[in-house]
């Protein structure tokens, strides 16, 4: 085999020096085994390609001095060498594999310049990603305010995200794709580096915890073709990466410091290092505040420590432990009135939130040879979330009295496996992974009274006699999923999927029913036992296509089917603004996409997508008007069936590489925009039929232009959401501002950067540049109810130390 590639190489460069033609060509093993596929760049003029079944490149190219090599192939490390004309002696690439990284999502998403974003490669440790909608987000790129985890700049480059924005700080993340609610992110699966951190990923996938943007390298999204291997949801899938030690240094310290307006402080400080076979990283960050509005001061706590032992070449161990508490005050929401009169005002002073949450997981990796890698993950979450305040409409004044106390426990974990293979099908490179998840949830939900003071006491007055209800609900999923790549030319891949899902919900408890006079005094009271449960079990079906017909250009497609189930979880929450169906049933539907991607000689980066999510029997809202107490109220329950078309397109520019002006400075622009129309369909009732889904806005557009020199950067950015609704009978107004239209809104931000060296940067910037007035959601409870206006102009500073 050895004999024969080195026959190979040597006539082709024979041919070549006999021509005397500007070729550079040569060959990449691994050990005396070709490598295929390797990707191959000529760094100086950015041309590339790969190798073919012999490990052979060629590249013609302009002869000059010397050219810079950099060959990549996924699982090995990237070798480099430069190479000087004229060509005397053949050129051979040896790559060897990771030791320390084995078989982890890891080794992943290969950056395509400076533009902050990339893309998931077709097989990224043991997940594949061919053929899907995919997008990742690099961090030491992101223009913005990582203190506050602005999301507005963090997702910027990732296209159709509706963004809601519920406090200044970044405490609780909300993002929504292709019109799916945003949140708390409840519509994706959500990941911390591979394993969930949702409140209960099966019954309430709320994540009220997010990681903070300090501490991670990069976030992985993957749109509804996700379903097959990451869970049902029609959102897909969001995977938090977060940062490892270096691995050239046994320790190293990085402090970042920042203060903003309003009173914000938050401090970062992060440690990390590799000792021989050992690899740790840790950070704890503090965050305090008071907010922009009366009574909205927060301080908040989080850290994280992993901790990794390399038991040889083939097989790696890891261990981390994720802590985070918050204590915030809640000023509450606003009528249309009292928004349009002064949004910094607060109606509500005895509002408190608070949130407790330990995550921990174990990782194991083993590369059981060149072709064949395992991975396992076990995770567990133990947390708890309280809210304690006066849930009545927004448009009366609080009475002063016993405040509502909720208080959710959670105690969850679960296991997931993976083996990904390399094959050979009718001699073809042919990859299939297999996999495992079992899971089990269990949440304690409780909601009473407490205290009629206006301190954070989340103590109930009568613990043993609550005055509206007391549950528990256990959950069990059993899934098992494979995806297998087929090559059928090696431009061409087809990926097949299927998933098989087990699920069981169970409620155990009561809620208490209350016959009220007019003047409020209980004149009956009855406990009503309201234990169920359902099983179901189900398969889902999809496939990717795509066609690569060069390096840097990819045509693809897929079909995924999608299930969301619904948990007795969040059933009888006794809140005047929102009620649930008894009645409400799973979803179902699917997704596809089609679309065109690439990179154009490290100047323009670009992806553009028509989509399609299809649901049957959609969860949905709608305004009802209570028959006794003719106050509004939100009902959520299954509305109807509905489709929801649209073209997600975004595009990134290195003018003068464009323009080939060769400068150190360097001038980019970039535009995220998408175009969405979606409808409810087949719908029995005449005032839902064929109206806009809720929270769905037509159009989202995110543009910018950045400009560097040397040290320095700077960046502005443009955000622009249309008009949409928020309930599925397109509400334009109620009184108590839980229904309604949300405006169309523009925000401008700007942020700049300067590095000294390695071991000051110093980061500023200015959000809401022209003091906008806005606000993203109308909430039904916490944190309102009512709207919530987002955050007026305000400005950062940030010092980053690291040695």
């Amino acid at each position: 085999m050895k004999g024969a590639i080195l026959f190979s190489f040597l006539l082709l460069y024979s041919m070549f020096f006999i021509a005397q033609t500007n070729f550079v060509s040569g060959v990449v093993l691994h050990g005396n085994e070709p490598l295929f596929g390797a990707e191959v760049i000529i760094v100086e003029t950015q041309q590339r390609t790969t190798t073919n079944e012999k490990g052979i490149f060629t590249f013609e190219v302009k002869e000059m001095k010397n050219v810079t090599i950099s060959v990549f192939s996924l699982d090995y490390q990237t070798q480099v060498k430069t190479i000087k004309f004229p060509v005397n002696q053949p050129i051979s690439f040896s790559l060897k594999t990771f030791s320390q990284t084995v078989g982890e999502v890891t080794i992943a998403a290969k950056k395509e310049n400076n533009f902050g974003i990339t893309r998931l490669k077709s097989v990224e440790g043991t997940a594949i990603y061919a053929g899907k909608k995919s997008e990742v987000v690099v961090m030491e790129d992101v223009a913005g305010n990582l203190a506050t985890n602005n999301a507005r700049q963090v997702f910027a480059k990732v296209a159709g995200l509706n963004i809601w924005e519920n406090d200044g700080a970044g405490i609780q993340l909300g993002i929504g794709g292709r019109g799916l609610n945003p949140n708390r992110v409840s519509n994706f699966n959500t990941r911390q580096n591979g394993y969930d951190m949702s409140a209960d990923a099966l019954g309430y996938p709320e994540s009220y915890y997010s990681p903070p943007s300090e501490a991670v390298e990069r976030i992985e999204v993957v749109r509804g073709a996700a379903s097959l291997q990451y869970g049902t949801q029609f959102g897909g899938f969001i995977n938090f990466k977060l940062k490892d030690g270096p691995e050239d240094k046994v320790f190293e310290v990085l402090v970042r410091q920042t203060v903003g307006s309003f009173g914000f402080s938050n401090t970062f400080t992060s440690i990390g290092g590799t000792k021989k076979k050992w690899k740790y990283y840790g950070f704890y960050q503090y965050k305090t505040g008071n907010g922009w509005r009366d009574n909205a001061q927060f301080d908040v706590h989080t850290a994280h420590a992993n901790l990794r032992y390399s038991i040889n070449s083939k097989m790696d161990i890891g261990i981390e432990y994720t802590f985070m508490h918050y204590l915030a005050h809640q000023p509450g929401g606003l009528t249309d009135i009292r928004f349009n009169q002064d949004a910094q005002q607060s109606i509500r002073e005895r509002n408190w939130f608070q949130v407790d949450w330990n995550l921990a997981a174990i990782n194991f990796d083993y590369r059981i040879s060149d072709q064949t890698t395992f991975n396992t993950r076990a995770f567990g979450l133990i947390a708890g979330r309280d809210a304690l305040g006066f849930l009545g409409n927004i448009n009366r004044t609080d009475p002063l009295g016993e405040r509502d106390l909720l208080v959710d426990d959670f105690r969850n974990y679960g296991i997931e496996s993976r083996l990904l293979h390399r094959y050979k099908f009718l001699k073809k490179n042919s990859i299939v992974l297999v996999g495992a998840r079992f899971y089990s949830g269990f949440t304690d939900r409780k909601q009473g009274n407490g205290s009629d003071g206006y301190s954070a006491d989340f103590n109930y007055l009568r613990p043993n006699n609550l005055e509206h209800s007391d549950y528990d609900f256990p959950s069990k999923n059993l899934a098992i999923f494979s995806e297998n790549i087929y090559y059928l030319t090696d431009k061409i891949t087809i990926t097949p999927g299927i998933r098989f899902e087990y699920i069981d919900t169970r409620s155990q408890g009561y809620y208490k029913v209350r016959t009220t006079d007019l003047a409020g005094n209980v004149l009956f009271e009855n406990n009503i036992e309201d234990n169920r449960e359902q099983q179901r079990s189900f398969l889902l079906g999809g496939i990717g296509m795509a066609y690569k017909p060069q390096l840097d250009l990819e045509y693809y497609a897929n079909f995924s089917q999608n299930y969301r189930s619904i948990n007795f979880n969040d059933m009888r929450i006794v809140n005047p603004n929102f009620r649930v169906d008894s009645n409400l049933q799973d979803e179902k539907g699917y997704s596809a996409d089609i679309g065109i991607r690439g990179n154009y000689k490290g100047i323009i980066n670009y992806d553009v997508t028509a989509f399609l999510l299809a649901y049957d029997d959609r969860i949905g809202l709608l305004s009802k008007v209570d028959e006794r107490l003719f106050n509004t109220y939100i009902f959520r329950t299954n509305i109807s069936d509905s489709r929801s078309y649209g073209i997600e397109s975004f595009v990134e520019i290195e003018l003068l590489k464009l323009a080939k002006v060769k400068s150190d400075h360097q001038l980019s622009i970039f535009s995220n925009f998408s175009i969405m129309d979606a409808r409810y369909i087949n719908s029995e009732s005449s005032a839902v039929d064929r109206n806009e889904v809720e929270l769905v806005a037509p159009i989202i557009f995110k543009g910018g232009l950045s400009y560097g020199f040397k040290e320095f950067k700077i960046n502005y950015q443009y955000s622009y959401t249309a008009e949409h609704f928020t309930d599925a009978t397109n509400s334009k107004s109620t009184a108590d501002a839980v229904n309604g239209i949300i405006p169309s809104y523009a925000v401008m931000d700007i942020s700049a950067s300067y590095h000294f060296k390695k071991y000051l940067n110093i980061f500023s910037g200015i959000n809401n540049l022209l003091d906008n007035r806005y606000f993203t959601r109308r909430a039904t409870g916490y944190p309102g109810p009512g709207i919530i206006p987002a955050e007026p102009r305000n400005v950062y500073l940030t010092f980053q130390f690291k040695w």
